[in-house]
């Protein structure tokens, strides 16, 4: 049976709310997705935070049960419940994005770009690099939820919490990426710009004292 449930004002972070839309429905899926492309079609950046969540079979046969989608604070969150017709076989995370329809052009990984100065381990997770960029109540967010509860996301229904985990976490990773992006472009620019020769200031003809 096709189901779509929002959550508003669901409390990401600060005075940050989110709006979250957790569904089955294609066609609720679609008119979502449309609503980001036109979003996006705006934009210079086309960023656009994914995470997929598994079922509880062993690793070499596990399928996403669940695929969620961010473009930021100002729109819904999508909390996608795949059914068992959609799920994969693939592991590689890119492949199985494709097989759910959706393409993506420049896959990031942000555990692979992106290291947290200083850091003690060879990766670090979402919740180090969220805590240290956005803010630090992402370093809970895993904690909030059991290794038990990990198992279910194929469960129906999904508990408040496993929705709440779902969402945030996907919205940290488009802030991330977002907030890394618009650091490298201000970076970019003052370097530009110091390289730039002064230009000179046209004199003015006129001042305070000009008028009679």
């Amino acid at each position: 049976m096709a189901f779509a449930d929002e959550y508003k004002d669901m409390e990401a972070h600060s005075n940050t709310k989110l709006h979250v839309i957790h569904t089955n429905d294609k066609k609720q899926v679609a008119i979502t997705l449309a609503q980001y492309e036109r979003h996006l079609s705006l934009q210079r950046h086309k960023i656009v935070g994914i995470d997929l969540e598994d079922n509880n079979e062993p690793k070499v046969t596990q399928k996403p049960a669940l695929c969620q989608l961010s473009i930021g604070k100002k729109h819904p969150v999508l909390v996608f419940q795949l059914s068992a017709a959609e799920r994969l076989l693939h592991r590689r995370r890119q492949k199985r994005l494709e097989h759910v329809n959706l393409e993506v052009a420049n896959f990031v990984d942000i555990q692979k770009e992106w290291r947290v100065p200083k850091a003690t381990k060879e990766l670090d997770s979402l919740g180090d690099v969220s805590g240290m960029l956005i803010d630090d109540y992402y370093n809970n967010i895993k904690k909030k939820i059991t290794d038990d509860e990990h198992k279910r996301w194929a469960t129906l229904p999904l508990s408040m919490r496993h929705i709440e985990y779902a969402a945030k976490d996907t919205y940290a990773a488009y802030e991330i990426w977002n907030r890394i992006t618009l650091t490298q472009d201000g970076l970019r620019r003052a370097k530009l710009e110091k390289e730039e020769p002064p230009k000179k200031r046209a004199r003015s003809s006129w001042g305070w004292g000009d008028a009679d």
